[in-house]
């Protein structure tokens, strides 16, 4: 349907002739030569665009503009002979997307009106995209944040094919319902979903539970057994934490992704099957192929669509909406009441870290609604928490919870125990002081020649993710080349 442009416009030439301008565009155009008519013709004719005349015989256009609705008001352009500056200002501040001062030529015209509309789109588009992703939820995935929201719009696009998606994200951020919201936006929604955690099928039994097996093929094989693949037949396969599957195994995955076809243990038949991939794994996929733990050929083939979840406090006021979802949902399974939480309880979930992300947050609700029989959450109920990165509830809740990183910074801060001056000379100038930053990379490459230069094992021990400690040594190079 071609947009549907009205033209007020008290001059008949003058608004057949801005007409005649817009018949090669195939729009759909209507005037009105009156204030009135112009009322009128909005009702009925409901158009995408407006172009209007300031100074009408009934009334002034601008009082026109500034009737329409701000929420489903159509683009405005306004024209008159009489410009000033002060009312160019005026009609933006009402609502105009433009400003045309007569005489017109017909290609400004144009291209105005095509501006125009393709704002009247984006603002649709942006319309459509707040109306689906900020009510705070998508499938089984809560949080409002600009994060999430990224999220939710990449498993839409990724919804309607069958490439495989590719889930990071520290532990505990939800990336099997990540992996759910993926099937349930996509055409396989009402084929079956299953899920297979990698790391806690032991290794000689994992082929099994994929592929499946025949009686008889290993002791214990008392009956056949269809497995992972072929219960996902013509829905989603789910390999979480696959970068903990054994290294020998790898080679038969990616002939089972390559080709779609498989053989179950102890057979010869070939096994055709419709499987989309969906992969999750908490570690960094490229260090486990550069360690030889991860085939690089089937991290290609799998790593198409890239999500990276993440962590809760990251997600800035998510965890109050996650929370508040949470107190409801467990309320109900432990038969308690739920009314709301205090400003104080917020304020504290809002500050402290989340080392354990979503799955800690869960577990601290259940706790607390397990333990009190309030309905009405207060900072008293709230059990002691481990601490994070040297931080506590209490603590943190007395720092702000926003501040500026510097750019040796990382969103996953070593412990505030690390970067200090492990011991204070006796007597200390403003000489002796350091930047921060540098005394973060010397104790930090100290640790990692403490540890043979295993960069995992030294991430462990300060208690940070190994990527953290690549991106920390990527921007010191950075710098150096600079």
């Amino acid at each position: 349907m071609p947009p549907k442009i009205l033209i007020v416009e008290d001059t008949e030439s003058l608004a057949l002739m801005y007409q005649s301008y817009l018949i090669p565009t195939g729009v759909n155009t209507r005037i009105a030569y009156t204030g009135e008519q112009a009322i009128a013709a909005l009702e009925e004719f409901q158009p995408d665009l407006i172009i209007l005349d300031v100074m009408l015989p009934d009334m002034n256009g601008l009082d026109i503009l500034s009737s329409l609705n701000a929420e489903n008001s159509p683009q405005v352009i306004v024209l008159t002979g009489h410009a000033t500056k002060e009312m160019a200002i005026k009609a933006i501040k009402l609502g105009a997307s433009d400003f045309l001062e007569k005489p017109i030529e017909a290609d400004r015209f144009r291209i105005t009106v095509n501006n125009g509309l393709k704002l009247k789109d984006l603002k649709q588009t942006v319309k459509t995209y707040k109306s689906t992703y900020e009510n705070g939820q998508y499938f089984d995935l809560i949080g409002s944040s600009a994060e999430m929201q990224s999220v939710y719009q990449i498993i839409k696009s990724a919804s309607a094919s069958k490439a495989t998606v590719f889930i990071t994200g520290e532990s505990g951020t939800g990336k099997e319902l990540c992996a759910r919201a993926v099937h349930l936006a996509s055409p396989r929604a009402n084929k079956p979903f299953v899920a297979l955690n990698c790391a806690a099928i032991p290794k000689d039994l994992i082929e099994s539970e994929i592929f499946g097996h025949l009686k008889g093929a290993f002791t214990g094989a008392i009956a056949n057994r269809e497995g992972a693949a072929g219960q996902a037949d013509g829905g989603t396969l789910f390999l979480d934490e696959l970068c903990e599957m054994d290294i020998n195994l790898q080679s038969k995955l990616l002939r089972f992704i390559q080709t779609g076809c498989y053989q179950q243990v102890g057979s010869e038949k070939e096994v055709k099957v419709d499987v989309r991939f969906v992969c999750a794994t908490n570690r960094d996929p490229l260090l486990e192929v550069k360690e030889g733990r991860f085939r690089e050929d089937l991290y290609y083939r799998l790593h198409v669509i890239p999500v990276t979840l993440p962590p809760l406090n990251q997600r800035g006021r998510d965890v109050i909406e996650i929370a508040d979802a949470l107190f409801k949902k467990i309320s109900k399974e432990e038969g308690r009441s739920y009314r709301g939480m205090s400003d104080a309880v917020k304020n504290m979930f809002l500050k402290y870290s989340w080392p354990g992300n979503v799955r800690q947050l869960e577990n601290t609700i259940r706790n607390i609604l397990v333990l009190h029989n309030e309905d009405y959450i207060e900072t008293n109920m709230i059990p002691a928490l481990p601490h994070s990165q040297n931080q506590s509830v209490e603590t943190a809740a007395s720092e702000p919870s926003h501040r500026v990183k510097t750019q040796f910074e990382d969103s996953t801060p070593i412990s505030s125990e690390i970067i200090s001056i492990d011991e204070k000379p006796a007597e200390f100038s403003q000489s002796d002081i350091e930047p921060l930053w540098l005394v973060e990379k010397r104790y930090i490459e100290q640790s990692i020649d403490a540890c043979d230069n295993n960069i995992p094992k030294a991430a462990a021990l300060l208690d940070v993710s190994p990527s953290t400690l690549y991106r920390k040594i990527k921007s010191w190079e950075e710098m150096q080349v600079s």
